[in-house]
């Protein structure tokens, strides 16, 4: 059994005493239907899937939460815009894939700017009360967020540098990896989570931006050979829920809530720096190259994150430069 799902099974002990002592009695309560992007394998997924059991245990089933991992209920892309029209009372999705519609959604893909597991706590704590303010003037009001591991470059083939990288079709998932694609001369596709494994074996796609967690989850290795550590950023997932539907909770239900969505961020934090070497090692392990990006492009992916850092404050105004101000002040 690997660490994470032990760590996890004693946190799960520890939030079945909490509910245990704070529970509403048990009756036929409501139930949530919970939409999710990513497979039910993956740790996020998990992470929601516990989340949900400690909700329905702790209310009594008053209030029963149902997760449809894979973008089975809702596409990724149509999550957010479902629970804040109320058609889900609850979903998770990638915050930064709403960085078209508000760049401050985008605060977590800046690259270089937190590329550790401590930095990316801190940058989230800067960028916490700006983004709960952001989301509750959109009818949503945050639970809880956690990390991926950081992000690497995924090729079917060597690559030294960004000349190597031209004409290569790079998977998109937000505005940042579109625009890493451009200054790099690759061609952008926007492809969801759940199309990955597709993607790469028909072509659309040959290379992509993201954590091991991520490629592992998908079995990568059935279609690209290269995985370059460069740790660009840690994005976040996170859930949120429809603020009418939050407003209309009882107080005790409203603890409840809270109580388990601190556990699952918790968790699930812990559960990311666990997997991050367990999954570049099964990358390894099913005949993947893994290796450091070479100087040579790691000084000319840190050159285009400093464009990059340049645009999103340009583009965040205000609320970003008070996000970056206030996590270089904990630094």
């Amino acid at each position: 059994m690997r660490k994470d799902f032990l760590k996890t099974a004693v946190l799960g002990a520890v939030a079945s005493l909490l509910v245990g002592t704070v529970a509403l009695p048990a009756q036929a309560g409501e139930k949530w239907d919970m939409p999710m992007a990513y497979a039910a394998t993956n740790f996020h997924s998990a992470t929601g899937a516990e989340f949900a059991k400690c909700v329905t245990t702790g209310t009594g089933g008053e209030i029963e939460i149902v997760t449809h991992p894979s973008g089975s209920l809702f596409n990724g892309a149509d999550i957010k815009r479902a629970v804040q029209t109320g058609q889900a009372p609850i979903g998770e999705r990638l915050l930064s894939a709403h960085q078209n519609e508000n760049a401050v959604f985008g605060f977590d893909s800046v690259p270089f700017l937190a590329t550790s597991f401590e930095d990316a706590d801190k940058l989230w704590k800067a960028a916490k009360p700006v983004i709960s303010e952001t989301l509750d003037k959109q009818n949503l009001h945050l639970l809880y967020a956690v990390p991926w591991p950081p992000q690497g470059l995924y090729f079917k083939k060597e690559v030294n540098s960004v000349d190597d990288m031209k004409g290569i079709k790079f998977r998109s998932y937000n505005s940042a990896t579109a625009r890493l694609a451009e200054l790099t001369g690759m061609l952008p596709v926007q492809i969801e989570a759940a199309e990955i494994s597709q993607a790469f074996a028909t072509g659309v796609a040959e290379s992509m931006i993201s954590s091991g967690s991520t490629g592992y989850d998908r079995k990568v290795w059935e279609s690209l050979t290269h995985f370059y550590e460069v740790d660009a950023w840690l994005p976040r997932n996170y859930v949120f829920v429809n603020k009418d539907v939050w407003e209309g909770l009882g107080d005790g239900e409203k603890n409840i809530i809270d109580g388990c969505a601190g556990l699952a961020e918790y968790a699930g934090t812990w559960r990311a720096v666990e997997y991050t070497q367990f999954t570049l090692n099964g990358l390894r392990a099913n005949g993947m190259i893994v290796q450091k990006a070479g100087d040579t492009l790691k000084g000319q992916l840190q050159d285009i994150g400093v464009t990059m850092t340049t645009e999103w404050l340009e583009s965040a105004g205000d609320q970003g430069k008070s996000i970056v101000e206030s996590y270089q002040a904990m630094q």
